[in-house]
């Protein structure tokens, strides 16, 4: 049901505790977590050996501006790079984008995590918090590349995840600061933004992640809290049977439910099998709040565990995975550079 964030590089004492807690299914690391390869690996596993084998482990590794793990890994540039190869040669940013998705997925499952929260399928049109995180503003555009991104996370042995649903690029604030209102018609946002999300759960994509976004003329509730946009919309319209997720639920835009409690409750309710509760200093209060709650369906956090992966040592002895990175860091604005940004 949850996932949580943990406080730094080694597991604490009080998180032991968390790791064992009824109704939390999985942990989300972020840079504050990582400081080597080794590090993680060692982290990783007593992660897991607290909270079990099938404790889930999960990051933001999307490329360009959010990128957890950087030391040692391949610095990988925005999805909008790829947007930009699109226009001038379709066919090579197809290849771009498969070739993305697989050197991250395969390097972060030589790491012993099970899935990073991408692609991001967004339409790239002003959002602040989105930017340069998204393919294209074209909507068929996006949708090609977003196909072809969970094919490359296949490959590499990962789950995808569509986010952030219904979509969150055509409204101009960032929800990590302020409650966000997008107010087009339904018939608009079905057009335009749901088609990347339509053409990646049509290549299997196995999770959703919702967006905070409140579409006034659909809910007057946030998506993530909205069993419209979920049940009716995405799992009735679109035929999603994956899991679904929420965002962060510390976000500003999450405080439409209220408090931690309320928002973790908001986002069940709703449909939601996974909530988000990456700062610490809110765990223990979503803890508290699922006690009791009916488990997420285990068939849906099954798929989204890592397929059986190759060591680190086995990954780097492989020639077209250096033909990959060369191709793909190409495409930084100052070759092999990553850009630097906000979350």
């Amino acid at each position: 049901m949850l996932m949580i964030g943990l406080a730094g590089t080694m597991l604490a004492d009080s998180e032991h505790a968390w790791l064992k807690a009824s109704g939390v299914s999985g942990v989300v690391l972020f840079s504050r977590n990582f400081s080597s390869r080794d590090q993680l690996l060692s982290l990783v596993d007593a992660i897991r050996d607290v909270g079990g084998d099938d404790m889930l482990i999960a990051v933001d590794q999307e490329g360009g501006p959010v990128q957890r793990f950087r030391e040692g890994f391949t610095r990988l540039p925005p999805l909008s790079a790829i947007g930009a190869v699109y226009d001038r040669d379709p066919h090579d940013a197809v290849r771009l984008a498969e070739e993305h998705a697989w050197v991250m997925s395969s390097e972060l499952r030589a790491s012993g995590v099970d899935f990073s929260f991408a692609p991001v399928v967004d339409l790239a049109r002003g959002n602040a918090a989105i930017g340069p995180r998204a393919f294209h503003a074209n909507p068929e555009a996006a949708a090609e590349l977003a196909q072809a991104y969970v094919r490359g996370m296949h490959l590499g042995g990962m789950a995808a995840v569509l986010k952030h649903f219904p979509g969150h690029g055509s409204v101009a604030v960032d929800t990590h600061k302020a409650a966000a209102i997008d107010p087009r018609p339904l018939e608009q946002i079905r057009r335009d933004d749901l088609l990347p999300f339509m053409e990646g759960i049509d290549a299997h994509a196995e999770a959703v992640m919702v967006a905070h976004v409140i579409y006034p003329a659909v809910d007057d509730r946030p998506a993530g809290f909205s069993r419209r946009w979920i049940e009716q919309v995405l799992r009735g319209e679109l035929g999603f049977s994956g899991a679904v997720i929420s965002d962060d639920i510390s976000m500003a835009a999450a405080g439409a439910a209220g408090g931690v409690a309320a928002r973790v409750h908001a986002h069940l309710d709703a449909g939601c099998d996974l909530v988000l509760a990456c700062f610490p200093d809110v765990v223990e209060e979503a803890i508290g709040a699922v006690q009791g709650r009916a488990a997420t369906a285990p068939e849906r956090l099954a798929a989204l565990r890592g397929a059986v992966a190759s060591t680190w040592e086995g990954l780097t002895d492989n020639p077209q995975r250096d033909r990959f990175i060369a191709r793909i860091t190409a495409l930084h604005p100052v070759a092999g550079q990553p850009l630097e940004g906000q979350a």
